[in-house]
């Protein structure tokens, strides 16, 4: 299900899945490993860094070496998605993808192998295409593996009726998740009604009846059609030797027999629409929305570019024309575009988010007036350079990170040449206003829209859709680039990060820098600031949550969409307390954070527009079972005052706290508590070390608070457990919550072994987790769950928890099993085999988070804070390392006590009674 977006919308077609078009390909010029070719492999074509290759049975190979990070992407995409399935087997393809991690005979337990290797991994299904990935640390023992298992798992899979049997309920339960969302509804509904025959019409997920209903053997007959090398794309990128990578992925994948069969061909054409059309979901909720869809061409055609430009140009936020003309006015909440289905012809999505209570009408009359004006005012020179600039930052961010491309690979290759990234970028800068303004007039018109009632009329204004061109007429004019990309092969242990280091205090600021070189010249900042204390910040929370939420909305100097403008111009992605910016504007960047931090101004309408919104989303999770468990686990473990800045606060007394807060506290509360007092602040990435302190000391010395900074010192008391149990109508999905707090810091000597432990038990193990082996792989009760523990910095605060959903009427079984494998895991305790498994995954995990210069640049602040250095984070690895079984399970036996472990469980009571009755 595509989700629905707020903001900026880039112009980037996100293509959702695809079969392959044709299958010509545009040759260049070979690079040298074509000279060291496996027999039969050929070479295909390379840009600008990723290479293709194709096997004699069909898979095409792509392979991008980056060796600037030690992790390896292994992505690889089906080219079968929802869009392929035939009636009564909706839902089939997404199901397929869960199965598929059940294992095969030669893998049995492909979860325990992804746990041991710190693999992080997932599976995603859309309408035209499934892909499958994972991301590891870089080195030849799992590189070699991850590609054996994917080659294994293409035709091996058990696809057994005893795996279908539990996982069908599982999917069932995201499934009832869905139908927990508002927009998620709306758009299932949304997809129903405007198409009339083509599968497009269908939700990814599938139709209830058809995931509980669905045949083992249609099941195994649609993987033996689809997974197949000749239906495949693998993608490779990372730091690996390629010729290696080659060697083993034509071992693998290369002893596969292409096979015989012909694939379906499907010839559905959605037929020209001949009248506008409308649609009413009613249920139980706290948010009303609107959405208008007008039907579109495929992604290949050239006016998808143009109609994509028009969406953000009408509701992206600050900058959007209904943005400004409806949510700074406050007559709507909110306003978004997104878009359906690119392979064949979909759909171009307008919608808002209207307060309850408020005329949907009137909304959507705003809306539709917003669209018609648009085609008189064409887009204006600033907001289309704004949507170039911010297409360029996208793309350029994207091929700077490997970790990344592979997911967004699969919807290019889905578009059938996965080349069609590099065209469509290029592409972007060329949408004339003109093009846009043509085809808001060609397509966003009357009759070619799904909400409305139908009207007799005797000259329909159609919109004849037209056919795109194949691959490749739309490739015939590209021309492919250079790599120039390039980043140092740094070594992330904790030694190292140390070693590169260079710590120091400007003002009143500690300052750690750790230049490198990077990828695309990157560099991330992080800054942590102190102020106030327990006496002076009392009665403050919701007050300094606005401050700080208005911070970017507007200031001495710049507008909220002025100030946009400035952080895209300096490529700034994230926040000002946590960005990413380049080398070249890394100085202008942090003088623009010290800026807005000083400087902000507090704009009325933009606070206005803020409450209105904090008012609508509380509003809105008055009976989402999630917030209504959570809420009330906080009451119960409260240990503060009303007032305090940490405590708690009720449904209502949140929503009175955001209908009394007042601007004026929020700018009081700016001028006396901003400044620099006491901070730290760590830059990660490829920037000259010199020059940036004088830039920190330029724009942060001096800069003082008026109120003094003093450690909130947390408390810790014993909690009575209770059980606690709320009903929340009409809701397809429940939620079970359990707690207990503990006496824990992390420099105790039980918090490895508890770690490990938690890793085990449900904390990190992912699908190998003790519960969720129980709750998803055995039982088939829940999409998900699992286990958190943490531990106190510097107080003795810790706390253990268990967490998951159900439906309602399997929240009791789901309740049940829970405490069964939390008895036998304090009874047997853990094995020896799963010790050494979580010590690999999670040392793996950890070193994976090291290689990210964010979590290197936040984790330093910290570090400052605390006193330590990175060599604390390899006291910690070596201390995982050495634990044995015996002292991981005394250390959980003698903290975790399920009489102690408070449940709160949040789910519809007649489903759940009504289930019982039967």
């Amino acid at each position: 299900m595509p989700q629905l977006r707020t903001g900026k919308q880039l112009s980037l077609k996100p293509v959702l899945r695809a079969l392959v078009l044709g299958g010509v390909f545009l040759f260049t010029a070979p690079v040298a490993l074509a000279d060291k070719l496996p027999n039969g492999v050929s070479q295909v074509t390379s840009v600008e860094g990723i290479t293709e290759y194709r096997l004699p049975n069909g898979l095409r190979v792509l392979l991008m070496p980056d060796a600037s990070k030690p992790t390896v992407t292994v992505n690889i995409t089906y080219l079968v998605g929802s869009r392929h399935e035939s009636y009564g087997e909706t839902g089939m393809a997404h199901l397929l993808e869960h199965l598929l991690f059940k294992g095969t005979p030669t893998n049995p337990k492909i979860t325990e192998e992804f746990n041991k290797r710190g693999m992080r991994i997932n599976g995603t299904t859309s309408m035209d295409r499934t892909n499958y990935f994972e991301l590891f640390q870089a080195s030849d023992d799992n590189l070699k593996w991850a590609l054996e298992m994917e080659a294994d798992r293409m035709v091996n899979s058990n696809i057994a009726k005893k795996d279908l049997d539990t996982e069908m309920t599982v999917v069932r339960n995201e499934y009832e998740r869905g139908e927990n969302s508002p927009g998620a509804v709306l758009m299932k509904r949304m997809q129903s009604v405007a198409f009339d025959w083509h599968n497009y019409g269908n939700s990814t997920i599938g139709n209830r009846s058809d995931i509980e209903n669905v045949k083992i053997e249609n099941l195994q007959a649609f993987y033996r059609n689809y997974y197949q090398p000749d239906n495949a794309v693998l993608l490779v990128a990372g730091k690996f030797e390629a010729e290696k990578a080659l060697q083993w992925i034509n071992a693998s994948f290369g002893k596969i027999t292409k096979p015989t069969r012909s694939l379906p061909q499907f010839w559905t054409t959605e037929p020209t629409q001949d009248g506008e059309r409308s649609f009413v979901v009613r249920r139980k909720g706290d948010v009303q929305m609107v959405m208008i869809a007008y039907k579109v061409p495929a992604g290949l055609h050239h006016d998808r570019d143009a109609l994509n430009y028009a969406g953000s140009i009408l509701a992206s936020a600050p900058h959007g024309r209904l943005h400004k003309q409806l949510v700074e006015s406050g007559k709507l909440v909110q306003v978004f575009s997104t878009s359906l289905g690119h392979v064949e012809p979909g759909l171009a999505i307008i919608g808002a988010v209207v307060k309850k209570g408020e005329s949907v009408d009137a909304a959507r009359d705003a809306l539709l007036a917003g669209i018609e004006d648009f085609k008189n005012n064409p887009p204006t020179k600033e907001e289309l350079e704004r949507l170039k600039r911010d297409n360029a930052n996208f793309y350029e961010k994207l091929l700077n990170n490997h970790e990344s491309i592979g997911v967004s690979m699969s919807e290019y290759i889905a578009m059938g040449d996965w080349r069609y990234l590099f065209k469509d970028r290029d592409d972007a800068g060329n949408v004339s206003s003109e093009e846009v303004t043509a085809a808001v007039k060609k397509y966003l018109v009357r009759d070619n829209r799904t909400v409305g009632t139908f009207i007799p009329e005797d000259n329909p204004q159609r919109a004849e859709v037209p056919v795109a061109p194949g691959i490749a007429e739309a490739m015939k004019d590209f021309k492919p680039k250079a790599a120039t990309l390039t980043g140092e092969v740094f070594d992330p242990s904790p030694a190292n990060i140390d070693k590169r280091t260079k710590i120091s205090n400007i003002g009143n600021l500690q300052v750690a820098l750790l230049p490198k070189k990077t990828r695309g010249e990157t560099v991330n900042v992080s800054l942590n600031l102190h102020w106030g204390d327990e006496k002076t910040l009392f009665g403050k929370s919701t007050v300094m949550g606005f401050t700080g939420g208005l911070l970017s909305t507007g200031t001495s100097k710049y507008s909220r969409a002025q100030l946009a403008d400035e952080m895209s111009k300096l490529k700034m992605s994230g926040g000002l307390y946590s960005f990413q910016t380049t080398k070249a504007n890394l100085p202008a960047a942090l003088e623009l954070v010290a800026h807005v931090l000083k400087e902000a101004n507090f704009p009325e309408s933009e606070f206005k527009q803020l409450k209105e919104r904090a008012l609508v989303n509380t509003e809105a999770s008055r009976n989402e079972p999630s917030a209504v468990a959570s809420r009330a686990m906080a009451q119960h473990f409260n240990t503060y005052p009303k007032g305090d800045v940490r405590a708690s606060m009720t449904l209502e007394e949140t929503l009175d706290a955001l209908r009394n807060v007042k601007l004026e506290d929020i700018k009081a509360f700016h001028k006396d508590f901003y400044g620099v007092s006491k901070g730290e602040l760590s830059i990660v990435g490829d920037f000259d070390v010199d020059s940036t302190k004088q830039t920190v000391a330029k724009v942060f010395d001096g800069w003082a608070s008026k109120a003094p900074f003093s450690r909130l010192v947390s408390k810790r008391e014993e909690i009575s457990a209770i059980r606690k149990t709320f009903n929340t109508p009409d809701k397809e999905n429940g939620v079970y919550s359990s707690r207990m707090n503990l006496s824990l810091r992390e420099d105790d000597a039980d918090f490895a072994a508890l770690r490990v432990a938690n890793y085990i038990f449900g904390g990190g193990a992912g699908m190998n987790s003790r519960v969720m082996e129980r709750i998803r792989q055995k039982d088939g009760l829940s999409y998900g769950g699992g286990s958190s523990l943490t531990a106190g910095e510097i107080d003795p605060v810790g706390s253990f928890s268990i967490s998951a959903t159900a439906a309602p009427q399997n929240l009791e079984k789901l309740e049940i099993a829970v405490k069964e494998e939390l008895t036998r895991a304090l009874k047997e305790g853990f094995t020896a085999d799963e010790l050494a498994k979580a010590k690999s995954g999670l040392l793996q995990q950890r070193v994976q988070g090291r290689s990210s210069d964010g979590a290197v640049a936040s984790g330093w602040n910290s570090n400052l804070y605390l006193k330590r250095t990175w060599a604390w984070s390899q006291a910690m690895d070596d201390k995982i390392q050495t634990l044995t079984v015996e002292q991981v399970n005394d250390a959980f036996r003698r903290y975790i006590e399920p009489a102690k472990m408070s449940v709160f469980i949040a789910a519809d009571e007649a489903k759940a009674k009504a289930a019982a009755s039967k």
